[in-house]
């Protein structure tokens, strides 16, 4: 077992509890402290280690928030800077220059953290991200939770109930895990009020008989999609779109398309097309 394979799999940093329990003997940790950075004492680190792991363990905290997404495999758009740290402990301010990066805190870690990297528990991610992050990121954030980890949208409902964090119930509540992607997360966050306010039903990911699933079915007529990275990348795929859209209106549904730079950075846009063909008004 190379140490520092073992090292360099931990994401180039560890305390040596953590290298002792990956299998590494004394003498194997020993040795490998003279090879590497010692940023702390207990702490041994590679040169190009992952400086959020790094900021998390001389901190004496874990990731969680928007730092944590990533790991776990979570829809986030935008990764901010600033490096998101769970602790049950007060504010520390680092023992090292590596660690001199902006930091935000979340206090209270009602899980147990991940075993062998410095990661908060999921559940713990996710109520500090609706917490902290503005709606357009922890929603599509909780969705991607439920749908690849499984979690269980009632229970994560009486945990906040519990811990009487009533102001984010809302959004946890806006949660729609039938969105498979986070820029169908985002477009239903924009076009789910709009329908609400015309009184119309949105909803997401609908099999319709002869034409196949879709995005997005509002008012029973009209259809929404919003394309992927990988739209249109061959023929095959052209010519499938193609006979869905014509069925679609031979069929008498009104579709519209959208790519998600056009949700994201146009949003005024798609909302005003959308209410135009749901009122039968003309731009």
């Amino acid at each position: 077992m190379d140490p520092v394979h073992v090292l360099r799999s931990l994401g180039g940093v560890a305390r040596t509890a953590t290298l002792l329990d990956a299998g590494l003997t004394r003498h194997e940790v020993s040795l490998l402290a003279q090879k590497v950075d010692r940023p702390k004492r207990g702490v041994l680190a590679l040169r190009d280690c992952r400086r959020d792991f790094l900021t998390a363990i001389l901190n004496n905290a874990v990731l969680t928030c928007a730092s944590a997404a990533q790991d776990y495999g979570l829809w986030l758009r935008n990764v901010p800077a600033t490096v998101h740290l769970g602790c049950d402990h007060g504010y520390s301010r680092g023992t090292s220059r590596l660690a001199k990066v902006a930091r935000t805190f979340h206090r209270g870690l009602r899980y147990p953290k991940h075993h062998t990297l410095p990661l908060a528990a999921i559940e713990d991610v996710i109520f500090h991200a609706l917490g902290c992050l503005p709606e357009n990121a922890s929603i599509p954030l909780v969705a991607s939770a439920v749908r690849g980890h499984g979690l269980r949208p009632e229970l994560l409902e009486e945990d906040l109930i519990a811990r009487k964090c009533g102001p984010v119930l809302g959004k946890l509540r806006r949660v729609d895990s039938r969105v498979e992607s986070l820029p169908e997360a985002e477009a239903l966050l924009l076009l789910a009020p709009l329908a609400a306010a015309l009184g119309l039903q949105i909803q997401p990911q609908v099999f319709i008989p002869g034409i196949g699933r879709v995005d997005f079915l509002i008012g029973g007529f009209l259809i929404i999609e919003i394309d992927g990275v990988a739209y249109h990348s061959d023929r095959a795929s052209v010519r499938r779109d193609r006979r869905r859209d014509n069925a679609s209106t031979l069929m008498g549904y009104i579709k519209l398309r959208y790519l998600p730079e056009e949700i994201w950075n146009e949003p005024e846009r798609v909302v005003a097309e959308v209410e135009a063909i749901l009122t039968g008004r003309v731009l």
